[in-house]
């Protein structure tokens, strides 16, 4: 009766939201490395601020921009973003991550196929005349030409 009882089991530390810890089952899930790009998150923003707007919860942008605590230009420039042709939209919020030189010495050495070494790929400043535009055909041949002049001058290398 005196016989071992072993139990294996995987199990990884999970942190809350609240700081707290606890034990979850299994492996832990992989973390994406990089960071998302300003353009994709400025994007995002566009839209939830637009619905917080169209649902009521919001009066305007003036007030968007109160409690952003950012100017109303700032806003202005933000939900322009809104304003830009679906395809456009798409290819923004499916940009690699971005992974900088300190990042890269993590865990893993496989960042993945969709990151890309160095700057963000477009910028949100190369972006707001395309934004501005209102003829979203204009708006394609400009988006065009944006991609193609950060390929051809971009410092960054695809991993």
């Amino acid at each position: 009766m005196n016989s071992k009882l072993t139990v294996n089991r995987s199990f990884h530390v999970q942190t809350r939201r609240n700081g707290s810890k606890s034990l979850a089952e299994g492996k832990a899930p992989t973390k994406p490395q990089g960071r998302v790009p300003r353009i994709t998150r400025l994007l995002a923003l566009a839209h939830r601020c637009r619905d917080l707007v169209r649902d009521g919860v919001i009066i305007n942008q003036s007030e968007l921009a109160h409690y952003g605590q950012i100017s109303t230009t700032r806003m202005s420039q933000i939900m322009w973003l809104d304003n830009l042709a679906p395809e456009i939209q798409e290819q923004i919020l499916d940009l690699p991550r971005t992974i900088r030189g300190h990042e890269r010495s993590g865990a893993t050495n496989d960042p993945g196929p969709r990151t890309i070494q160095g700057r963000d790929a477009i910028l949100e400043r190369e972006v707001r005349p395309i934004a501005k535009t209102l003829d979203w055909d204009d708006q394609r041949k400009m988006w065009a030409d944006l991609l193609h002049r950060s390929q051809a001058s971009s410092p960054t290398k695809q991993i």
